[in-house]
């Protein structure tokens, strides 16, 4: 009998202990989980949910490159890194941060000829990185290609021959002429073709903008 109220004893004392420690702790600990002052629990993140959202055909994304590409020292096929430039906004979230990494692909790279070619470059992007995910995109493509030099090239050509004609007719006359002037357009396309070269050479940091070609859905953190 007196084990059995011991007994009885004892567990009210225990029930008693736990009815205080419950109250003893906070409302926030007891509701959900959190210290007071503290952020989202390790557990809360792993459960941490997103939200797919569709980026739109058309969209601008806009970079600034990270290193330096030119026509005289790159090649179509080559690729190259960027660095997103102002943040891309879908819906009133922001899709595409500002300084998200990017990568993109040199389409065409074409060194400028020594005669009337003109060099051309044309870049597009390949991919873009939000949240930690890398994703593949379809973009426009920008092009540069520089002034042609035609006009140039005809000017030293015709000054070279009209050089040489008239230093041959004081020379040998009227046949002097003839070999003075063939000789003179020689050393004039020499010389458009020595000095005629204008390549295409962008800085890093070039601020390149492109358009979406095809839409993209990426993942929004909620």
């Amino acid at each position: 009998m007196n084990a059995n109220r011991s007994f009885v004893r004892t567990m009210g004392v225990a029930a008693l202990a736990l009815a205080l420690a419950a109250c003893s702790s906070s409302p926030e600990t007891a509701t959900t989980g959190k210290e007071p002052g503290k952020g989202t629990s390790p557990l809360a993140k792993v459960f941490q949910t997103s939200t797919p959202v569709t980026v739109p055909e058309g969209t601008e994304i806009t970079v600034v490159t990270d290193q330096a590409i030119s026509t005289a020292d790159n090649r179509s096929g080559e690729e190259f890194d960027a660095t997103v430039a102002t943040p891309v906004v879908v819906q009133g979230k922001t899709v595409i941060a500002k300084g998200s990494r990017a990568r993109g692909r040199i389409v065409e790279s074409v060194s400028s000829g020594r005669l009337s070619k003109p060099a051309r470059l044309e870049l597009t992007l390949v991919s873009v990185e939000s949240g930690g995910t890398t994703y593949d995109i379809d973009t426009s493509d920008t092009a540069r290609s520089s002034k042609g030099h035609k006009k140039r090239n005809i000017i030293f050509i015709g000054g070279g021959t009209a050089a040489g004609a008239l230093l041959g007719g004081i020379l040998g006359g009227g046949k002097g002429a003839a070999i003075g002037a063939a000789a003179g357009a020689g050393g004039g396309t020499a010389a458009a073709a020595a000095t005629g070269k204008k390549e295409i050479r962008l800085p890093a940091e070039t601020r390149l903008s492109f358009t979406l070609s095809q839409p993209v859905t990426i993942k929004v953190k909620d």
